[in-house]
């Protein structure tokens, strides 16, 4: 699949105050080689080391930001639960995302959207918060 006119923003988060063993690195690693699989060009990228709890983290605002000055057309994460914990939060910015035409993809899960059933998000949600 080539989707070579489509730049992608990674964003990486780990819950820790600190990255004493290289996560975020091993995360945007992870997000560039996909991104390269996938054939999109990076056009930036955000992190953050906080709860998935909380969405008013820096880098999530940074993602916000490239967002509404359509500086990328898809955002790449490790996992639903880089993005967020709370099932509604995280449904909430994906469907402000999708409104955009702003795609959201996951190695792990593939493409992500709010047209999937709510059930289907809060258990990939909670079962990645284990």
């Amino acid at each position: 699949m080539v989707n070579q006119s489509k730049r992608a923003w990674l964003y990486c988060r780990i819950d820790a105050p600190d990255d004493e063993r290289g996560r975020l690195k091993g995360q945007q690693k992870e997000l560039a080689d996909y991104a390269e699989q996938m054939g999109f060009e990076v056009a930036g990228a955000s992190q953050d080391t906080d709860s998935g709890l909380r969405f008013d983290r820096n880098g999530l605002a940074e993602v916000s930001e490239a967002a509404a000055t359509g500086k990328m057309d898809v955002l790449l994460i490790v996992s639903l639960s880089r993005l967020g914990r709370d099932a509604m939060k995280t449904k909430e910015f994906i469907h402000r995302l999708n409104r955009r035409g702003i795609e959201v993809y996951s190695p792990l899960e593939g493409k992500i959207t709010t047209k999937m059933p709510d059930e289907i998000c809060s258990h990939i949600i909670n079962t990645l918060a284990l």
